[in-house]
């Protein structure tokens, strides 16, 4: 993997990429090895990398048989909101919000991009209380709301806090050292965004999905489930480029896997759109 390394940072430096550190964890013998291509803290923002997080923790339900992706969000959380604005609400599934067909608009609910307080101290009222602009199941528009609609889903069926229920079944499991994770101000977890991990740590999650759900010979999500996951688009995506696919985040954040080369890929940076390296580190390297 050192060679793969070495020419992604070579293409940082080439490009002007503004990159901070690139992890590379190889699907067959799960050594993690990074390299630093600028200074920064441990644990960066991971932005929109967080969903496929969120879309794991919903995997992990389906598997313990607590929860169906067909089932209606807001049945799920009756107890937590009063009424919705749109009766359409009420037609609206878990799969529909992974994969971003609620009937919102786009870039909803981004606190990324707006100042938190713009939704109140109550987000799951805010969210509800708009009217739809697509009908549910239709249109995939980009909304951070509907991964924290999933966020509380999680949630409402681990009965504990999104990031808790990760601790125990994925983070743990899987070494992850440092983990911190942005809330709503009512304190539930974003889910969407706001996941501050460790580079080495990030590219572990791109490692399970590579190998059908195992970590180091242990199952800890379902093959079944990695494969509805892909099949279905719930946020890993194909790259374009041979069978790789991934995630990218806000400000040139990406996990990448490379089933040709058995490699997940992972890099947190920050204003930089990076074609070119996703590009370097499917095709070129390794053949």
């Amino acid at each position: 993997m050192k060679g793969l390394l070495d020419n992604l940072a070579k293409c940082c430096k080439e490009n002007d990429y503004s990159i901070y550190r690139i992890a590379v964890l190889n699907g067959e013998n799960e050594e993690t090895e990074q390299i630093n291509i600028r200074n920064m803290n441990a644990c960066m923002n991971s932005y929109s990398v967080a969903k496929v997080f969120t879309m794991t923790a919903i995997g992990l339900l389906v598997d313990d048989n607590l929860l169906s992706v067909d089932e209606k969000i807001t049945n799920i959380l009756a107890e937590e909101y009063v009424n919705v604005a749109d009766e359409r609400w009420h037609n609206v599934t878990v799969e529909m919000a992974l994969t971003h067909k609620i009937g919102l608009q786009a870039g909803f609910l981004d606190i990324d991009a707006k100042d938190p307080l713009t939704f109140g101290e109550d987000y799951l009222t805010y969210t509800l209380q708009q009217p739809l602009h697509f009908e549910p199941g239709t249109e995939s528009v980009y909304t951070d709301a509907a991964y924290y609609l999933l966020a509380r889903v999680v949630e409402k069926r681990a009965n504990m806090p999104l990031d808790t229920f990760l601790w125990k079944r994925l983070f743990a499991p899987l070494s992850f050292r440092e983990v911190a994770w942005s809330r709503c101000p009512q304190g539930h977890v974003m889910g969407a965004t706001g996941l501050y991990i460790r580079t080495d740590d990030m590219v572990k999650l791109g490692a399970l999905y590579l190998n059908a759900g195992k970590w180091k010979g242990k199952q800890i999500i379902s093959e079944e489930w990695v494969r509805t996951a892909l099949t279905r688009g719930y946020e890993l995506h194909k790259t374009g480029y041979g069978e790789s696919y991934g995630k990218g985040g806000m400000f040139g954040q990406m996990l990448l896997v490379i089933p040709e080369k058995k490699c997940a890929v992972a890099w947190h940076g920050f204003g930089v759109k990076a074609e070119g390296m996703i590009r370097l580190a499917a095709l070129d390297l390794l053949d």
